[in-house]
């Protein structure tokens, strides 16, 4: 007889570690809107690994400083708390550039390593998991998580959602242009030194092609209940 999945807590216990789902996968592919979704679900506590050198940027920038410089930008993520994640102007381009250069420097990606692993292993407010989305969560972070999802799609949709995104925020965005975009930044994060952008060898692969939003959140819950043996029940 199978037995049945067990129910998630609804907050960590000391004696319970932290439930970790970590999702991958390139740009537009529909990682972070079903992270998001995931987490509110589960209860979970979320975090977008791609917003960490923002903030360490953005930091940097409203102190006067120079995001080049190793001290300062090493200082600033070693001390950064997740209340800074919800900076309103993390998604400037000036704190693009700044981000730009904060991620190039080995001391700085050493303490936004240490401050993801920390945030999987105890989310904030008690929660009793964490969802984590980025490019080498699975594979680097956290790479005994339970739950890894893979979230990909062909580039041609993921131009057109990321083209979508664009001018929503008021930005001119022309479809060869994100398009080929796109194709370097994959060339890019497949074929880097460190943390190559690549499934973990024990992901679920999910392509979110043809799916809309709940369809790919219903699927990957249902994919994060089989790898768990948790009882997922939906959150209002």
């Amino acid at each position: 007889m199978t037995a049945e999945p067990s129910s998630l807590p609804e907050t960590r216990s000391a004696d319970r570690p932290a439930m970790v789902v970590a999702i991958d996968g390139p740009a537009a592919a529909g990682k972070g809107t079903l992270a998001r979704g995931l987490a509110r679900q589960l209860g979970f506590a979320y975090l977008d690994s791609g917003s960490l050198y923002r903030a360490v940027g953005a930091k940097v920038l409203a102190e006067g400083g120079d995001p080049a410089d190793d001290e300062t930008a090493a200082r600033v993520a070693e001390a950064l708390q997740p209340a800074d994640l919800e900076r309103p102007d993390l998604r400037s381009e000036a704190v693009g550039r700044a981000a730009s250069l904060v991620a190039a420097k080995p001391r700085v990606r050493a303490a936004l390593l240490a401050f993801q692993r920390h945030f999987a292993a105890s989310p904030p407010d008690g929660k009793a998991g964490a969802v984590l989305d980025g490019r080498d969560i699975g594979t680097v972070v956290c790479p005994d998580a339970p739950a890894k999802l893979f979230v990909d799609a062909s580039v041609e949709i993921r131009a057109r959602r990321r083209m979508e995104e664009l001018r929503q925020t008021g930005a001119d965005a022309i479809y060869a242009a994100v398009l080929a975009d796109l194709k370097e930044r994959d060339e890019r994060d497949r074929n880097r030194a460190v943390a190559p952008l690549k499934p973990a060898d024990d992901a679920e692969l999910l392509d979110t092609t043809d799916l809309g939003i709940e369809e790919a959140l219903e699927t990957a819950l249902r994919i994060v209940r089989r790898k768990t043996g948790l009882a997922v029940t939906k959150q209002a």
